[in-house]
């Protein structure tokens, strides 16, 4: 039977509700230009945003911190890693963007759900493609190894 690791399910939940989170906000969108042409659709837009994504972008933030609790517990350092660097500021402000966004779709201004939609998506390009952004060593030194 295979062991429980804490840190692949976090992780895994932390995916989950990114997942959820980017699909709303691509939904929202969606509705959001519907809104203007078609008076049934009137405020499900913040609606949807305001639970759906929003909720999700809480969840995956708050998990992410317990992650790097974890992590740190379990001696793996994510400041040795560079992508983290890019991938934190991010995280908090698609979350910030995610917090503006509702009453911003109630107005009829799309920028910030389309910004926080656009943030997310670079974080979670950033979380996947994290040896783009090792540093380059020297010719013939030694490949440096970041913990996953």
């Amino acid at each position: 039977m295979p062991a429980f690791d804490i840190m692949h399910l976090l992780t895994w939940i932390h995916f989950a509700a990114l997942a959820v989170a980017i699909g709303g906000a691509v939904a929202a969108l969606l509705i959001s230009g519907l809104e203007s042409a078609q008076p049934e659709f009137a405020g499900l837009a913040p609606a949807l945003w305001a639970r759906q994504v929003r909720w999700g972008i809480r969840i995956a933030f708050i998990l992410g911190v317990v992650l790097l609790a974890v992590a740190a517990k379990a001696g793996i350092c994510y400041a040795s890693n560079h992508a983290f660097y890019f991938k934190l500021p991010l995280a908090v402000l698609a979350l910030v963007m995610a917090e503006l966004a509702p009453r911003a779709l109630a107005t009829g201004r799309r920028g910030a759900a389309l910004l926080a939609l656009v943030l997310l998506l670079l974080a979670s390009f950033v979380a996947i493609n994290q040896g783009a952004f090792r540093r380059h060593s020297a010719p013939g030194a030694a490949p440096m190894v970041t913990p996953r």
